[in-house]
């Protein structure tokens, strides 16, 4: 098991948001966890990250309790996350965003891991000079998930990755993240667009309201008339 979270809480200040979370992510999996927008996917992503405070229950990473972890020590462990928004520098160039990834790492090992994100995303090579404010959504987003993968990720988490993107944009992201879970690198993905991830991952959580409302195989949530009226309908087809 890579993530595991249990009775998990989480929110800003005494207001909670996600409440009693319990949810595991298999190591070389891609799990979804779903929901309209409020229903607590960014602070439960946040709190996993340890940029949130959590409120209550224990997060497990790679087998050590990491609840009481810092941000940076959490991400020295490689739980490594793609903000909502991406979060760029936008003054400074694709490859400067892209080496401010790998500052847990050195020499040769950056290069090889530059060399393994521009062939997973040949347009930051032909863009490799340019600031990053310059790029169009799509090339932001691709350089948000390359920054990430430049620290050697043991689990990804992505937040939103649709966000602000054209559907034929979001699918060649979908299709990096495959790629990207086929190398060996696990997946938790929060995303409103719920059928499109269900299509690519092996499981699935549906957040309402800060708590799990229904979790299952990816292929009987898609499968499921009433869960499809009662808690995919937000998603596009």
């Amino acid at each position: 098991m890579t993530l595991r979270l249990s009775h998990f809480c989480a929110g800003y200040g005494r207001v909670p948001v996600v409440r009693d979370v319990s949810l595991e992510i298999g190591e070389g999996k891609i799990v979804g966890l779903l929901g309209a927008n409020g229903a607590g996917k960014t602070t439960l992503m946040r709190a996993v990250s340890g940029l949130t405070t959590m409120q209550g229950g224990s997060v497990e990473f790679a087998g050590s309790d990491v609840t009481g972890w810092s941000s940076a020590r959490r991400v020295a462990r490689g739980l490594i996350q793609v903000p909502q928004g991406r979060h760029l520098f936008g003054e400074m160039s694709v490859r400067e965003n892209l080496e401010m990834g790998a500052y847990l790492i050195a020499g040769q090992a950056t290069q090889r891991r530059m060399q393994e994100v521009l062939l997973l995303f040949p347009i930051l090579r032909e863009r490799e000079r340019q600031p990053a404010a310059l790029l169009s959504g799509g090339e932001q987003q691709m350089l948000a998930i390359g920054r990430a993968l430049m620290s050697g990720p043991r689990c990804l988490l992505m937040d939103e990755p649709s966000l602000g993107l054209a559907p034929k944009t979001f699918d060649l992201i979908l299709d990096v993240v495959k790629r990207i879970n086929e190398a060996g690198t696990t997946v938790f993905i929060a995303e409103q667009n719920a059928r499109k991830v269900l299509r690519v991952a092996h499981y699935g959580y549906v957040l309402e309201n800060g708590r799990i409302a229904v979790e299952g195989e990816s292929r009987a949530l898609l499968a499921d008339d009433r869960i499809q009226r009662s808690y995919l309908g937000v998603a596009h087809p």
